[in-house]
Order: structure tokens, then sequence, then C-alpha cells
């Protein structure tokens, strides 16, 4: 292996760089298409504009959100970056059930309850202080608000809608997502009146990536790819329509000893703890997807369906 030699005159820090290798996981690729970053980028942006005009409409004083950075990285990586104490407000993704998170200093909050509460802005800067029960009421109303536009300003990249849960001020203690995961966090800056202040918005990274990717896909095919695409598709969903499976109607399960297992002679009654009134459970792999009531049909035993589970419809 050729170690590169670093230029005569070069800094120090670039050598340091040359020489030591930098680990890269290929199961998790931590880096964004140039595409993909500016499309995010644009729709940050978008989101950015819309939460400064709601603020501002709201809390009646000057008020701005400035897009900076976006950033995908992994999630110890992202807790391992912010100061502690801090405001952290975990927010819930639907239908994925996924967390988001908004941070921002709890500072930042008392100023907008201050200016909602018809003060001067002057908020509370006591290092430890935690929002009380009824300031906690007023930003998770007034942050509701921003979520609706993000939902918005994402369009089409982000599907799910976002709510607020609770607020948390130990980033170390919020277990949002795998240490190893990958997410996504656009940073801003916020200004309300006199204060400005950094905020970020984190992301699970798969949700949106995944989106991006599909779009992506979907736009490089041409009229005849996307047919013989859905054609092919349509192929697929038939053949596994057609592939045979084993259906199993059965009572409910009875627990009994070995010693009653190897003791079991012809004519030997084994009692079911299966009620009379009870209909049986249509199985497939292991898996209930109905239930039904045995009958007859001509010389044959059948059953017959009664209910269908939610979940297999």
């Amino acid at each position: 292996m050729s170690v590169q030699s670093a230029p005569s005159g070069a800094p120090s820090s670039w050598r340091r760089r040359a020489t030591e290798p930098e680990l890269y996981d290929f199961r998790r690729p931590l880096t964004l298409a140039r595409d993909h970053a500016r499309q995010l980028e644009i729709v940050s942006q978008r989101f950015a504009r819309m939460w400064g005009t709601q603020l501002a409409a709201r809390l009646r004083a000057t008020c701005s959100v400035t897009f900076e950075t976006l950033a995908l990285m992994t999630y110890e990586d992202f807790i391992a970056s912010l100061p502690q104490p801090t405001g952290m407000v975990l927010c819930q993704m639907e239908p994925t059930r996924q967390t988001a998170l908004v941070h921002m200093p709890v500072a930042t909050m008392l100023v907008w309850v201050d200016y909602l509460f018809g003060g001067t802005g002057m908020g509370d800067d006591r290092e430890g202080r935690e929002l009380t029960e009824i300031e906690f009421t007023v930003v998770r109303d007034l942050l509701q608000i921003a979520l609706d536009d993000l939902h918005y300003a994402f369009q089409p990249l982000l599907q799910a809608t976002l709510s607020v849960r609770s607020v948390q001020y130990s980033p170390q203690f919020v277990q949002a997502a795998g240490a190893g995961d990958g997410v996504l966090v656009a940073t801003f800056s916020l200004r309300a009146g006199d204060r400005t202040d950094t905020a970020a918005l984190m992301l699970p990274a798969e949700i949106v990536l995944q989106s991006l990717r599909d779009q992506s896909g979907a736009a490089q095919l041409g009229p005849q790819e996307r047919a013989a695409l859905a054609a092919a598709r349509h192929e697929l969903e038939t053949a596994v329509e057609g592939v045979p499976l084993d259906v199993t109607v059965r009572f409910a399960p009875v627990t009994v000893r070995p010693r009653q297992v190897v003791q079991l002679e012809v004519g030997d009654v084994l009692p079911l703890g299966h009620p009379a009134s009870h209909p049986l459970d249509v199985v497939v792999d292991g898996v209930p997807l109905a239930h039904a009531t045995a009958a007859s049909h001509g010389s044959r035993l059948v059953c017959q369906v009664v209910a269908v589970e939610e979940a297999a419809s």
C-alpha cells in the first residue's frame, strides 16, 4: 500500500489528514447526493420563511428564521453536538410512529412565552431553567403550527405528519433513534426581537432519503420504461397471488405433560380447552387470518368463516 506524502511546506494539519485513515461504514453511507442535498435545502429554506412569518404574526414582534446548514449524520453524533442541558422537543411522526426532534435553547422558548403574554421579550436566562406546564402548553401550540407548515413545505418528500409530544432537557437520556441510525439535521437561525439563537430540526434520514430515491428513479424513466415497470409489477402480483398456501384450522392449544404424551394409547381421550361455542382459528404460516365454525358440505367437513382479522384485511 502506497502512502501519499504531503507536499513540501504543507501545514501539519494536512499531513495528519493525509496519513490518518477515516472510518467509513458502507452499510450506512452518511453522504448526500448533490441533487438530493439541493432539494432538501430548497424545502428547508421554504420552511424557514413560513416559520418566520407565523412567528412574527403570533408573537407580534420582529421575527425571522434563516436556514443555515443541512447535514447527514448519526444520531449519536447529533446528540454529542448538543449543549447540556438544553431544550429538546420530541415530535411523533404519523403513520410511521418514528420520532423527530426540534432543538432550541430553553431561553428562546421563554422569550416566546414572554411575548405571547404581552411582555417585552426579556425571557429568562437562568441556567438549568425548565418550562412549567403552562409555559410548555403555550410553546407546544406555537411549535405545532410550525410543524404543520413543515408538512406543507416538505411535500412530497415527507408524507408523515408531526405532532408535539413532550420536552426533555438532557440529550443523553433521549432515545429517539438508534445510536448508529442516520438522521438529517437542518439548523436555523431564529431571531425574535433583539435575541438570536440557533435551532435544529432532526428527522429520521431513511424516510426522507427513500422518498428522494423514489422520485429520482421515476424521473429518469421514460414512458416505455414506466409501462414496462408497471407490467412487471402486475405480473409479479399475479404470480404471488397464485402461490399455493397451506391453510390450517386449529383449536385453542392445550398444555400437557410429557408423561401424558408417552402414555397415550389407542382409545384415550385428550380433552381440549376450546369452548364448543367459540369459533376456530384459520391460520396461514402461524398467522391467524380469520375465525370459522365447523360445518358440513355434503359428505365433507368444512369450516365457515365468521370473522376476518383486521390486520389480514
